[in-house]
């Protein structure tokens, strides 16, 4: 089952709530300690690229755009 499969069937069961809380026990997707998706973006969501250096935790294309304005030189 796909983490979307799961959300649908997420949105049809919120009117019963019995068998929601039943179906979460036992089909909720694990917390991810490995792998890409363990960290994503906190600004825009992507996996790939991360930047955790100085606990900045942005994806590279976030980190160019504003890099200037945390106080980041670019050179050349």
């Amino acid at each position: 089952m796909t983490v979307s499969d799961w959300r649908k069937i997420t949105k049809q069961l919120k009117n019963k709530p019995v068998i929601l809380q039943k179906f979460l026990k036992f089909n909720k997707p694990k917390d991810r300690k490995t792998g890409i998706t363990a960290k994503k973006c906190e600004r825009c969501g992507r996996f790939g690229a991360h930047l955790g250096q100085y606990n900045i935790n942005m994806c590279r294309q976030c980190f160019r755009e504003i890099a200037e304005e945390i106080g980041f030189n670019k050179y050349s």
